[in-house]
C-alpha cells in the first residue's frame, strides 16, 4: 500500500478523482439494489416555475421527502457566496411524508436558510441558483421543439448549482446521531447525497415544466441521454476544509479504504479478457471525459492539457507490443508506469480507473468508510514514547521553520455572521486569539520542544497538568499514531498553502468531478453527471456512469 507520507500530501490530494467507493456511487447502488421508488407527489409551480414541489423517496424501511420552494430572484441577488440571502430555490430533506402544516412551516423557514428555525424532522437544508445562460438555452430549445446544443451542455454540465448543503444538527436540523441506526444512512454523508440526487431530479423537471408552459404546442421533453449528462452543480469554499483536520479517525478510514482497494487491484496476478476489455473501454471514455472538462483557471487548464497528453501515451503503451496486460501483475505495471512517466493528475486518475475494474472485490469495502470512533487521550503514556511517535509519525512537521514569517502567514477562524471558516493574515488582521486548531505542524513542534524539559519516563498527564495548552496536540499525536492516514501532511498556515487541494480531495470522495477552481480558496464542481434518474434505476447497468462523456443524441 502507498504510505501516508505519499498520499496525504496536498499536492497529491489536489489531484484526486472520484472512485466507485465515492459516496454518490454508494447511494445510487443502494437505490438500485433496494428498488427505491422516487416520484413527485406535489408540483404546484406557476408558468414561471415558482411555487413548491414535493418528491417522495420510498425505500424498504422509510420514506423521505424533498421539499422544494422556488422563488423569483433578481440577477443582482444571484451569487455563490455564503453571504447571499436569497436563492432561486431552497430545499429541505424531510423525514417521512409532510403534512400540510409542515409544508406551510417550511415554506416560511426554508427560504430563510441560516436564519430559519428547523426541527429534528428536517434532516438536510440546501439552496441553489440557476446557471442562467444554460438554463435559458435549454428552456428555449425544448419550448421550440428541439434538443439543446450538446457543446453548451458539455461546457457547463448542470442547470442549477447548490451553494450549501447543511445537516448534522446545524441550524436545528436533525443530528446525525439520530440517524446512525438507519442502514440507508450508515455510510458517510448519505443523507446529503440523497438530497442532492433529488434536487437534480427537480431541476430537470423544472426546466421541462417551464418550457412546456412557454410553448405547449411545440414543446418536446429532453432526450434521456442528454438528461443524464446534466448533473447538479455546487460551489464549495473554505467551510469544507477544516473537516479534514477535525475528524482524523474518519479521514483515515476513507484514505485507508481507498488504498486497500488500490492494493487489491495492483496485486491481481492476471488480467482476464473481460477486465482487459473493460479497461480499454474506460480509457477511451475517460479521454472524452477529460476533453469535456472546461475551466478558466490557467493552472488547472495546463494540468488538464498535460493529463490529456498522458492519456494518449498511456493508450499507446497498453496497445503496444510491450503492453503489460498479458503479463503477470499487469495493473501494478500500469500504476508504476503512471508514477514514472505521467503527471500527478494522471497518476490519481489511473488509481480511479483501476479501482473501477473489480466491483465484486471493491464494493464491499464501502462498509469500511464510516466510523464514530474518537480516540481518548492516554495520560499514562510516557514522555519518551510520545517523543518517539512524533519523530516517526510527524517528521514532516520539521520541514517548516516557524521563525520564518512565511510559515506563519495565515490563521483560521470562524466568521461571526455565518459561522463559516475563514483565512486571516496574521500580521495585519485582528482575531488571532480566536484561531482554530488547524496549525498542526506548528503545534507539534511546540509540543516537541516542551518535551525536552521532562524525563522520558514522566507520564503525559504530568506534562499536561503543567502545560494544559498542549492537551489538544498530545491527543492528536496519539490519534494519528493509530490512524496514520488521518493527517494532512502540510503546514496549512504557510504562505503557499492551497486549501483548494483539501477541498478537491474531500469532494472526490463525495463523487464530484469537473473541478473548476475559482481561486485557491473555492471551486465549482459537478455532482451526479451521468447518473441514472429514478426511471433508469431498475436497469442492470445503473452503476456504470463513471467519467461521463457528452452524448451523441441530436
Amino acid at each position: 500500500m502507498r504510505l501516508p507520507s505519499e498520499v496525504m500530501r496536498p499536492e497529491r490530494m489536489g489531484a484526486a478523482f472520484p472512485t466507485r467507493l465515492s459516496f454518490m456511487r454508494s447511494l445510487v447502488r443502494r437505490l438500485h439494489r433496494e428498488q427505491w421508488q422516487i416520484e413527485s407527489t406535489a408540483f404546484d409551480l406557476d408558468d414561471q416555475g415558482y411555487g413548491h414541489a414535493i418528491y417522495a423517496a420510498r425505500g424498504p424501511h422509510r420514506t423521505y421527502s424533498l421539499m422544494v420552494f422556488s422563488n423569483p430572484l433578481r440577477d443582482d441577488q444571484r451569487t455563490d457566496r455564503v453571504i447571499a440571502e436569497s436563492w432561486d430555490a431552497c430545499f429541505v430533506l424531510f423525514d417521512g411524508l409532510p403534512t400540510s402544516a409542515e409544508v406551510k412551516r417550511l415554506a416560511v423557514q426554508a427560504p430563510r436558510q441560516e436564519g430559519g428555525r428547523f426541527c429534528p424532522s428536517d434532516l438536510i437544508l440546501s439552496r441553489a441558483n440557476r446557471s442562467v445562460r444554460l438554463y435559458e438555452h435549454v428552456r428555449d430549445a425544448l419550448a421550440e421543439g428541439r434538443q439543446p446544443d450538446i457543446a453548451r451542455l458539455a461546457e457547463v454540465g448542470y442547470l442549477m448549482r447548490t451553494t450549501a448543503v447543511y445537516g448534522n444538527g446545524k441550524f436545528g436540523t436533525c443530528d446525525r446521531e439520530r440517524l446512525t441506526d438507519r442502514p440507508e444512512f450508515a455510510g458517510p454523508f448519505q443523507a446529503e447525497m440523497l438530497i442532492v440526487y433529488l434536487i437534480r431530479c427537480f431541476t430537470l423537471d423544472h426546466v421541462e415544466h417551464v418550457a412546456r408552459c412557454q410553448s405547449p404546442d411545440t414543446f418536446v421533453p429532453m432526450a434521456g441521454e442528454n438528461k443524464r449528462f446534466l448533473g447538479i452543480g455546487n460551489a464549495t469554499g473554505l467551510g469544507m476544509a477544516p473537516f479534514l483536520i477535525t475528524h482524523p479517525e474518519l479521514i483515515h478510514y476513507w484514505a485507508n479504504t481507498r488504498e486497500i482497494a488500490l492494493q487489491k487491484v495492483r496485486s491481481t496476478q492476471w488480467a482476464q479478457g473481460q477486465v482487459r476489455q473493460r479497461f480499454y473501454e474506460l480509457l477511451q471514455r475517460v479521454k472524452g471525459h477529460v476533453a469535456d472538462w472546461c475551466v478558466a483557471d490557467e493552472v488547472q487548464r495546463r494540468r488538464i492539457d498535460e493529463l490529456s497528453s498522458d492519456l494518449v501515451r498511456l493508450c499507446a503503451w497498453v496497445d503496444s507490443e510491450t503492453s503489460p496486460l498479458e503479463r503477470e501483475t499487469p495493473w501494478d505495471a500500469v500504476y508504476c508506469w503512471a508514477v514514472t512517466e505521467a503527471s500527478i493528475e494522471c497518476q490519481e486518475l489511473v488509481v480511479s480507473l483501476l479501482i473501477e475494474l473489480y466491483p465484486g472485490e471493491i464494493d464491499p469495502l464501502e462498509k469500511c468508510l464510516a466510523t464514530d470512533v474518537r480516540t481518548p487521550l492516554d495520560g499514562s503514556m510516557q514522555i519518551g514514547t510520545l517523543r518517539n511517535v512524533i519523530e516517526q509519525v510527524y517528521a514532516w512537521t520539521f520541514e517548516s521553520d516557524f521563525n520564518d514569517r512565511d510559515a506563519n502567514t495565515y490563521f483560521w477562524y470562524y466568521s461571526e455572521d455565518k459561522m463559516e471558516p475563514r483565512l486571516g493574515f496574521r500580521d495585519n488582521e485582528a482575531g488571532t486569539e480566536r484561531e482554530m486548531p488547524i496549525a498542526v505542524a506548528r503545534d507539534v513542534q511546540r509540543l516537541y520542544q516542551c518535551l525536552s524539559s521532562f524525563s522520558v519516563v514522566t507520564p503525559v498527564a504530568t506534562l499536561l497538568m503543567q502545560y494544559p495548552v498542549h492537551r489538544h496536540t498530545v491527543g492528536r499525536v496519539q490519534t494519528i499514531a493509530q490512524y496514520p492516514y488521518g493527517e494532512v501532511q502540510a503546514n496549512l498556515i504557510a504562505l503557499g498553502s492551497r486549501p483548494i487541494d483539501l477541498l478537491r480531495w474531500k469532494l472526490a470522495f463525495f463523487g464530484a468531478s469537473k473541478f473548476d477552481p475559482k481561486s485557491n480558496l473555492w471551486t465549482r464542481i459537478t455532482l451526479y453527471q451521468g447518473a441514472p434518474f429514478p426511471c433508469d434505476l431498475p436497469q442492470l447497468d445503473a452503476d456504470d456512469w463513471c467519467f461521463p462523456v457528452r452524448p451523441r443524441v441530436a
